[in-house]
């Protein structure tokens, strides 16, 4: 009788559990109807949010602010811009607060995040959606900034940019290609700058072809380490015939490897129509004696088998000069000549 009075304890508890346990999580959410931001104009206000780590020398943001001015445009700072919580810019739910404050504010046109880091993820369910749906705007940023590109693809529905953060260095190429993007609603080429190297054959700047071809499909993706952290929760957009464009920072080849075959594994590489590795900065096999895997090696074994346009090299990532890519909109790649041709513009 003891046995089987502990046998429906046992059950009464796991009806129990069931019942308080939250509804399973998708991989990823459906489809939104793509919604254009307004386009930026000289004058407008724009925010700066520190969603991730923070900046704690006053120099660094005189300088960030500067850079806004000097782009025609008034920085409104954040309530807890300037605020420390160990390596985060104030605790998550004052992070998240800003973010909610600045699309709520109807004279903030366009936010941008100062830096990246680490800490995006953390605040994805303090997040007003609502709010921040009704507001469509431009949010500008790379990096960590990547979880709320994603976020905003699957919950708000509108175009984002993922570019240079606003304490990047800014120089013309990033800022021509900005400009274009967000005042302009150009539909640019993008294109690596041609090198300057006293080389008979250049170096810098080159793409790898690893498999030829064009295809076409909305520009999606952003740091692959964040992408890979994303796997399994409700804050995915749906990769269907989408294009992933992807880069990294200080990531050994296997780790990349172990994150693509996550996505593989998880079902994301399969839909793709088109993929775009860019830079991958500090990615390399380390020491002359290296028997491991390179990095392009570990891309072929991933992207090879696709059957699907893919090109290595793309000047976006952790890099002084950047494209500004808008999250969400139709583009055609080219595999063979290295290029991203917008096919319809980011804003309104």
């Amino acid at each position: 009788m003891a046995i089987e009075r502990r046998g429906v304890l046992a059950a009464m508890g796991a009806l129990l559990l069931a019942a308080k346990a939250p509804p399973p999580m998708t991989s990823a959410a459906a489809p939104l109807a793509l919604v254009k931001p307004p386009r930026l104009r000289p004058g407008d206000t724009v925010g700066l949010i520190e969603p991730a780590g923070f900046t704690d020398d006053s120099f660094d943001l005189d300088t960030v602010r500067e850079t806004i001015l000097a782009m025609g445009l008034k920085p409104r700072l954040a309530r807890h811009l300037t605020d420390r919580h160990g390596y985060l810019a104030g605790t998550d739910v004052d992070r998240a607060a800003d973010v909610n404050a600045m699309f709520a504010d109807k004279d903030v046109r366009a936010v941008f995040a100062v830096r990246g880091g680490w800490g995006c993820a953390r605040i994805l369910p303090l997040l007003d959606f609502a709010t921040i749906r009704a507001n469509p705007k431009l949010l500008i940023g790379f990096s960590d900034i990547t979880a709320l590109h994603l976020a905003f693809a699957a919950r708000a529905g509108f175009t984002t940019i993922h570019g240079p953060n606003a304490s990047s260095s800014w120089g013309k190429f990033s800022w021509d290609g900005f400009r274009a993007v967000a005042f302009d609603g150009a539909m640019p080429t993008f294109a690596n700058p041609v090198g300057n190297e006293d080389r008979l054959v250049q170096r810098v700047g080159r793409i790898r072809t690893l498999h030829p071809g064009k295809a076409r499909g909305r520009l999606l993706g952003g740091n692959l380490t964040v992408l890979a952290a994303l796997m399994g929760t409700p804050w995915l957009p749906d990769f269907t015939g989408a294009i992933l464009f992807i880069e990294d920072i200080a990531e050994a080849p296997y780790r990349i490897d172990r994150m693509l075959t996550q996505l593989a594994l998880g079902g994301v590489l399969g839909k793709l129509a088109g993929v775009v590795f860019g830079q991958c900065v500090d990615c390399g096999a380390s020491g002359p004696s290296y028997g491991g895997f390179t990095l392009s090696q570990v891309l072929q074994q991933h992207f090879g088998a696709l059957g699907v346009p893919v090109f290595q090299g793309a000047q976006f990532g952790h890099v002084a000069n950047q494209f500004s890519l808008p999250v969400g909109v139709k583009a055609e790649i080219d595999a063979d000549l290295g290029t991203i041709r917008l096919l319809e513009p980011a804003v309104i």
